[in-house]
């Protein structure tokens, strides 16, 4: 067994689940969309992904206890065409609203080869890369992507204008694992920011700015007033932030200029204690998914074994000096559920503490240990 981390506290992976469901079902989110839920948020934390996880899981009961989310929404088409279509979330939780939209965009690969639907009046949805997941069940591509509330500089600026606006895309393997691509156009995802804060770390040149749009190493610098910067970094014109910014606004007008939310700075925040935009432009904030049935582009077992032979080509290629191996997209994520399902999931005390507030203001019991 690693080692544990400093000030962590050890948890077993389905009370974690459980225990999240029954925040759920306190606020009278129907038993089956809970458990939903709390299997997009237990995902990233049984794949290495601490800052999608449960981690949120104080926001949700938040914005819960203020009635801001709508525990029992009427998810519902207001716009199609063939294989396309608009859903309106009827702000619920991203959470539920998220894979049941991802469900009707598959059906739709299904009837016309293809699925691509647009979601307005919804909110924080989890880890990107859990929606193309559920389209490698049913042996399709599946993509996925999200804007979020305003926390990324565009290219040059200084400001916070556009979210972290992630991208997920995911081709299933015929005997090799699936090629699961999931990262956000921002140089790193916020929530690296928050852990490298708890941690009392600092974090690398080229994340973020302060409030005075200046390089910083200090996470705080960025949480208090400052902006992450763009993906390639460099807050000049000798990085390749252009290519971020460009990734983020091509997500941002998908998810919301197309389906009708909010879109750049008017995105509603994530947070009760963060004030909304001076005014809105559309409802929620907006996600965007896709399907593809690879048997309109060609045989599927066909398709499968080449990326089964893109995969073994990339892994038998010669890594850099000072490093083991090659990895394909995933691995990484693939090789954390392996030991975190074996040796359990430890989470930080400063979430812990959040998790305890929950449980004390619930009556919902939270047990450490695995």
């Amino acid at each position: 067994m690693a080692e544990k981390p400093a000030n962590t506290v050890l948890f077993s992976p389905q009370h974690l689940r459980e225990f999240t469901t029954q925040v759920f079902e306190y606020f009278n989110v129907p038993t089956e969309d809970a458990i939903l839920a709390a299997d997009v948020l237990a995902y990233s934390d049984e794949h290495g992904i601490e800052s999608h996880g449960i981690a949120r899981l104080k926001t949700y009961f938040d914005l819960l206890n203020i009635k801001r989310i709508n525990p029992r929404p009427e998810i519902k088409i207001v716009r199609g065409k063939g294989s396309v279509a608009t859903v309106d979330g009827d702000n619920g939780l991203g959470l539920v609203v998220g894979p049941k939209v991802m469900e009707l965009t598959m059906q739709r690969a299904h009837d016309h080869g293809s699925g691509w639907i647009s979601v307005f009046n919804t909110n924080h949805y989890g880890a990107a890369g859990y929606y193309p997941v559920m389209a490698l069940k049913q042996d399709l591509i599946g993509l996925s992507m999200t804007n979020t509330t305003a926390g990324v500089a565009p290219f040059l600026g200084a400001e916070k204008m556009l979210g972290t606006n992630p991208i997920a895309i995911a081709f299933p393997g015929y005997k090799e694992p699936p090629v699961l691509i999931d990262f956000a156009s921002s140089a790193v995802a916020y929530g690296k920011i928050e852990i490298a804060k708890r941690k009392g770390q600092l974090v690398p040149e080229g994340w973020c700015l302060d409030k005075d749009g200046k390089s910083t190493t200090n996470p705080a610098d960025m949480i208090e007033g400052g902006a992450l910067l763009p993906l390639g970094g460099g807050g000049d014109q000798t990085g390749s932030g252009h290519k971020g910014y460009c990734l983020a606004a091509m997500v941002d007008i998908l998810c919301a200029v197309l389906s009708g939310a909010n879109w750049g700075p008017f995105a509603s925040p994530f947070a009760i204690h963060v004030a909304p935009p001076q005014r809105e432009v559309g409802k929620g904030i907006g996600h965007f998914f896709g399907a593809y049935d690879i048997e309109g582009f060609r045989d599927k077992d066909e398709f499968k074994r080449q990326i089964d032979d893109w995969v073994q080509t990339m892994r038998g290629s010669k890594p850099q000096p000072g490093q083991k191996e090659v990895l394909i997209p995933g691995d990484p994520e693939r090789r954390a559920y392996e030991q975190l399902m074996k040796e359990g999931i430890n989470l930080n005390k400063e979430v812990v503490s959040s998790l305890e507030e929950v449980a004390r203001h619930t009556g919902i019991e939270l047990s450490p240990g695995f």
